[in-house]
């Protein structure tokens, strides 16, 4: 727990989409315990969500969930955004581990785990610097899109000058710190 610590200063926030109540309860208490913020949803489509929503240092994913599974959130994810997913999974097979490390996951670790093992994982993934800035900000119904240099709100495209369109990426950046 303690070699967590440098990296857990930094109160570093965890999407945790896993469905089985016991592990769920068990992973959001101590990974809590070990200074991480977190957010656990049993459901995968609840989970695609909160990811596409928020801003996330790293998603712990299963991949067997209800509605839609591990899978399908990562491949919607990697479309989208480059958060740093950790597959965490009973699904044990060669082609299970390779088909999540090919869809994206950077890390793949089977059930049943040591937390230790986790935590370390966790710690590497984080401190290789893998958080990336994304190409999308969202804040109600304002959307930046850093790739097509786009701005639109309620779907309608707003028209930037360089400036304006620099200090809204700064602004959207860094919500809430300004």
């Amino acid at each position: 727990e303690g070699a967590c610590k440098s990296v857990a200063d930094k109160t570093m926030h965890i999407l945790l989409i896993e469905d089985d109540t016991k592990t769920g309860e068990y992973l959001k208490k101590g990974l809590g315990e070990s200074g991480y913020k977190v957010d656990w949803t049993q459901h995968g489509a609840d989970g695609l969500h909160l990811a596409l929503e928020n801003r996330y240092d790293l998603i712990v994913l299963d991949v067997m969930l209800p509605g839609i599974d591990g899978w399908q959130i990562i491949e919607v994810l990697r479309a989208r955004q480059d958060v740093p997913v950790l597959f965490l999974t009973a699904r044990d097979q060669l082609q299970d581990r390779i088909r999540g490390l090919e869809l994206g996951a950077d890390d793949y670790l089977v059930k049943p785990f040591s937390f230790t093992e986790l935590l370390l994982r966790i710690r590497t993934i984080l401190r290789r610097g893998v958080v990336r800035e994304a190409d999308h900000f969202h804040l109600a119904d304002l959307e930046l899109d850093l790739l097509r240099r786009r701005v639109t709100r309620q779907q309608q495209v707003i028209v930037l000058t360089n400036k304006e369109f620099a200090l809204l990426h700064l602004l959207l950046r860094r919500e809430g710190d300004v």
